[in-house]
This record gives C-alpha cells, structure tokens and sequence, in this order.
C-alpha cells in the first residue's frame, strides 16, 4: 500500500528566517491523520535563512537526524559538541535522558535540509551526537544506509542511533531502477529530495512523501535524475 503525500498538501509554517514544510504533525500543524508512520514521528522539510537558525533548545527520548540538502548547518549542544554538516552529510543526535542544542545556519546563502525524528527503542540513555560525509557516488543506484539501529549496519558505516530503524540515501539517473524488500510490519517513508519518480507506479516529484506498507519488494524507477531519502522502521 502506498500513501502519497504531496508536498502542496504538507503542513506548512513561514516564520520569515524558517520556511517549514511538515509531512507530520508537528507544532502549530495537527492532522490527526498524519501523527506519525511506524516509529517515525517528524520529518520536516526546512529552509532556513542565511545567518539565523534555531537557538539552544532542550529534547529529550528521540532520535534527531539531519540531511543536509543545500548549504551548511552548524551544530553545537549541552554536551561540548561543535561541528558543521555540510550538503549531503548527515548528523545524529540521540537526546536520552536530555539534552540542550542549537542549529545554526552560519552560511552566507539559505541552507535546505530534511530534520527526521525517530522514537527510540527505550527511553532514557546519556545523549550522544555525531555526523559524517556520504559521498552521492557511493549511492548511484542503491541504497547507502547512513543512520541505522542495527550492529551490522553501524560495523559497516552508518551513524548509530538509538531504534528498530534505518534513515537511507540513494540517487537514480533518469531511467534507472530500484528494488527495496520492505519486510513484513515494517514501515517505509520515501521523499525525493530532487527530481521525480514512480515508486511501483506512483508518481512522485520532488518532496513529495510517500507512506509505504511492509510485506513486498518495493520498485522505484526515476523519471528524472533523483536524490532520494527514506526512513525504513518499525
């Protein structure tokens, strides 16, 4: 079964330096339809302006993953942690029993980026961050998993985080195609972050969502070349 969700139809809040899209519940936007896809519970798709962003804030049992589109966000929180994330790389932060950061857009152009909040598996936990560069070469035609709840994953590359999920990036030329099994009682969240494609017939232009329903072979075939981001959980 898949759920499309448009991008004209997403919860929507300009507030001048934050121009936000919401494919979920979230803040002043509440669709009792929309609160969440499995353990999934916010992925929002922000455009924040050159030199503002978001000041010290508190969270505390979820699991924060940033995709940097466009630009650059600077990070720093409670913990002593500072780092820039840059276009295509990806930071994690697991907030545990708590934890106090900020997201800064320090460039000097608006910075895009897709912010996805995953529940973890057990609440509490001293909170972490991290984050890493995911060259788009090394996801031509597949799916790379860049932040994952699994052992064999995270021995293999993908930043660590605290849940029963898996935040992965792929790119398709125009043409190409792309099989995915999503298990059975798994749930799939797939946004093209550029281009177009039809995901088992389902056509879907550039962030766009689209709720997935476990239990077959997922095929996602590019209609123009695509960036694509997917959440793959519980």
């Amino acid at each position: 079964m898949i759920e499309k969700r448009s991008f004209e139809s997403l919860g929507h809040a300009d507030h001048g330096w934050l121009n936000a899209r919401h494919h979920f519940s979230f803040a002043n936007y509440y669709d009792p339809r929309r609160m969440g896809w499995g353990a999934l519970r916010v992925w929002n798709d922000d455009e924040i302006a050159a030199n503002s962003g978001f000041p010290p804030h508190p969270h505390r049992d979820m699991e924060i993953i940033t995709y940097v589109r466009q630009g650059a966000i600077t990070h720093q929180d409670s913990m002593g942690n500072t780092g820039r994330t840059a276009a295509g790389d990806v930071q994690v932060m697991s907030a545990g029993t708590g934890v106090r950061h900020a997201e800064y857009n320090l460039e000097p152009e608006t910075t895009t980026l897709f912010q996805i909040w995953i529940e973890p598996k057990r609440p509490g936990g001293a909170p972490s961050w991290g984050a890493k560069p995911f060259p788009k070469g090394d996801r031509s035609g597949r799916f790379v998993t860049l932040a994952s709840g699994f052992a064999d994953e995270i021995e293999a590359g993908a930043l660590p985080i605290r849940a029963d999920a898996r935040v992965l990036g792929a790119t398709l030329k125009a043409g190409e195609s792309l099989d995915y099994d999503l298990g059975q009682g798994r749930h799939a969240y797939l946004v093209p972050a550029t281009g177009a494609v039809d995901v088992d017939g389902t056509a879907l232009k550039a962030r766009d969502g689209a709720a997935l329903t476990g239990g077959d072979t997922i095929r996602i075939t590019a209609r123009e070349d695509a960036e694509l981001v997917m959440v793959d959980s519980e």
